[in-house]
């Protein structure tokens, strides 16, 4: 499968610690429904699964964003809940409510018939990958991505959201070993999936470690970073000879980077609780950084956005310039975007960001 030379590949090189004359930007949950254009294609499609099992809204969605700001990187338009859905948990999102699973996964019976998933059933994943990858006609690189272990199995323990993860800790301290056995399983089947995806077409992927912040400390050592490590060892490194960064995003991690530094990764993305001089200190050069602005940041008027933006770019400071490797920054935000933002507030965050960092660079 060959796809059009990338036209701008400041997102790839600046995960691999090369320099840019700008610091690139994309926002978690870009594609999503703070666009109108978006909300129009989802009810086209008449529900989420149906939006994301479809090829040609899947790539019309992941396409939107990139229509109306000069962002630096697409990522697909998917679900972390995909994966636990093909183990036959019965996934679906109710209007207005979060997802839920049919079947939750809470005692010894649920968890020994846990598999690696037929990648098969995955397939409209990696099919709106491919048509993504050929719809944006190497303009920018295009980011696949999966939930990590841990954060798999909060959703498939407690079957849904939740606001105190009762279910998922009552199972790790009072029967680890299940709780160990449904990790691997999951890692086995994120490491799976994610490969799919660079086969398909994707050129960097990103674990989501969303409820990893949860965890006590020696927990959050033992049953989410170690998986997310395992994932990591088994990703393919490079296709077509093109290097895959790998970025890993813990959120509430930040008390941890000094442990997450030794991940076998490009990448860490940071929330907004990090101070981003203190962790490009702590982490060197050997990873790049990735975010980190409160996403509430773009509630306040553009003259206000673009004073924080350049606050975070002033913060992580002058990036690596010339040849070589060294410190770099990806501009994100510190979670996902909300789907109450003004969409011309993300253009003047977009916009603030590439004029920012190509003054400090100067």
């Amino acid at each position: 499968m060959s796809f059009a030379p990338l036209q701008n590949d400041s997102f790839l090189r600046a995960c691999l610690r090369q320099s840019t004359d700008h610091t690139p930007v994309w926002l978690m949950r870009q594609a999503g429904r703070y666009l109108p254009e978006y909300l129009a294609t989802r009810a086209k499609a008449g529900s989420f699964m149906g939006l994301a099992t479809n090829t040609d809204y899947a790539t019309e969605v992941t396409l939107q964003p990139l229509e109306r700001y000069p962002l630096d990187a697409a990522i697909l338009f998917s679900d972390i809940l995909t994966v636990p859905d093909a183990m036959g948990l019965g996934l679906s999102f109710a209007q207005g409510e979060g997802p839920r699973f049919a079947h939750a996964v809470r005692d010894e019976a649920a968890v020994a018939a846990l598999q690696v998933p037929d990648m098969d059933k995955l397939r409209y994943v990696f099919d709106a990958v491919t048509s993504i990858r050929k719809a944006l006609n190497g303009r920018v690189p295009l980011i696949g991505f999966s939930g990590s272990p841990w954060t798999l199995a909060c959703y498939m323990v407690e079957g849904k959201g939740s606001d105190d993860y009762r279910l998922v800790k009552s199972m790790l301290y009072s029967r680890p070993d299940l709780m160990h056995r449904m990790l691997q399983v999951n890692a086995d089947a994120v490491a799976a999936y994610l490969n799919a995806q660079i086969e398909a077409g994707a050129q960097a992927v990103m674990i989501f470690d969303s409820w990893g912040g949860v965890l006590a400390d020696g927990a959050f050592q033992q049953f989410s970073l170690a998986y997310t490590q395992q994932v990591l060892r088994q990703l393919k490194t490079e296709h077509n000879g093109q290097r895959i960064p790998r970025l890993v995003f813990t959120k509430g991690g930040g008390l941890w980077l000094d442990e997450m530094v030794g991940l076998d990764c490009e990448v860490l993305g940071l929330d907004w609780t990090v101070n981003l001089a203190k962790a490009r200190a702590l982490v060197g050069g050997s990873k790049a950084l990735q975010g980190n602005i409160d996403p509430n940041v773009l509630f306040a008027p553009p003259a206000q956005i673009a004073a924080e933006v350049e606050r975070v770019v002033n913060s992580f400071g002058v990036p690596h310039q010339g040849a070589g490797q060294g410190p770099t920054h990806i501009f994100n935000l510190g979670h996902g975007i909300s789907q109450h933002t003004p969409p011309e507030h993300v253009a003047a965050l977009v916009e603030a960001v590439h004029r920012a960092s190509r003054q400090i660079r100067a």
